[in-house]
C-alpha cells in the first residue's frame, strides 16, 4: 500500500512528461491541463491505495481513458453547428439520410475564453440530458454513429439491423434532439455562432 507521499512524489514525476504526451496529442495546452489533472486526481481518488510499482500503469491507463472522453465530447460539440444546419435544410421525411455522410468539419475554437468554456460544459450537460431521453435504438444508433465513430455498416452490424434502419434511426434521434435542445435555446445559439463567424471570415 502506497503512502501519501509516495502518490505525491509519483504525481510529481510523471505530471511534465504527461502533460507533453497529451498536449502533443490535443494540440490545445490548456485542454492537456485539464486531461493531466483530471487523470492525476482520478489515480488519487481511485488507486491510492494500491502499491507505488502498479502507478505508471495504472496512470497511463486512466490517462489513455480521459483523453478518449476528452475527443468524443470535441467530436461532438464540434458536430453540432453543422448537425443543426443540415436539420434545419432537411425535411423529417428524410428517414434514410445519415446526416454524418454530408458533415462538413467545423474548425472554430473558443477553447480560450472562460465564457465558451462554461458554455461548452453547459452545452454537454444539456445533449448528455437530451440524449438519455431518445428512444434506445435512436441513443444507440446515434451513439455508436457519432460518438464511437463506427460506420453504418458496423452499426448495422452491432444493432442487428439493415442499414437503412440505421440511417432511420439516426435521422430521427438528431430531429428529436433538435427539438429538445431547442427548449435550451442552444440551437438559436450554435447557429448564431456559426452566423458570426462567417460574416466575420473566421
Amino acid at each position: 500500500m502506497a503512502t501519501v507521499q509516495e502518490l505525491s512524489n509519483f504525481l510529481a514525476q510523471v505530471e511534465r512528461r504527461a502533460f507533453k504526451q497529451v498536449a502533443y496529442a490535443v494540440r490545445d495546452d490548456h485542454a492537456a491541463l485539464d486531461i493531466v489533472q483530471d487523470a492525476m486526481l482520478k489515480l488519487a481518488e481511485n488507486y491510492s491505495s494500491r502499491p507505488p510499482a502498479e502507478y505508471p500503469m495504472l496512470f497511463q491507463r486512466i490517462l489513455q481513458n480521459t483523453m478518449k472522453d476528452f475527443w468524443r465530447r470535441q467530436k461532438v460539440r464540434n458536430l453540432w453547428t453543422t448537425l443543426f444546419s443540415s436539420f434545419g435544410s432537411g425535411s423529417e421525411d428524410d428517414d434514410e439520410v445519415d446526416i454524418l455522410e454530408t458533415l462538413e468539419s467545423d474548425d472554430y475554437d473558443d477553447a480560450d475564453e472562460p465564457q465558451a468554456q462554461l458554455e461548452q460544459k453547459q452545452t454537454i450537460a444539456i445533449i448528455e440530458e437530451a440524449l438519455q431521453k431518445l428512444p434506445a435504438r435512436q441513443r444507440e444508433a446515434f451513439i455508436m454513429r457519432y460518438w464511437e465513430d463506427m460506420d453504418v455498416a458496423e452499426t448495422a452490424s452491432a444493432m442487428g439491423c439493415s442499414e437503412g434502419s440505421v440511417k432511420t434511426h439516426c435521422s430521427r434521434a438528431v430531429h428529436s434532439l433538435a427539438l429538445m435542445l431547442e427548449k435550451h435555446d442552444l440551437t438559436k445559439r450554435v447557429l448564431e455562432k456559426k452566423e458570426g463567424r462567417d460574416e466575420s471570415g473566421t
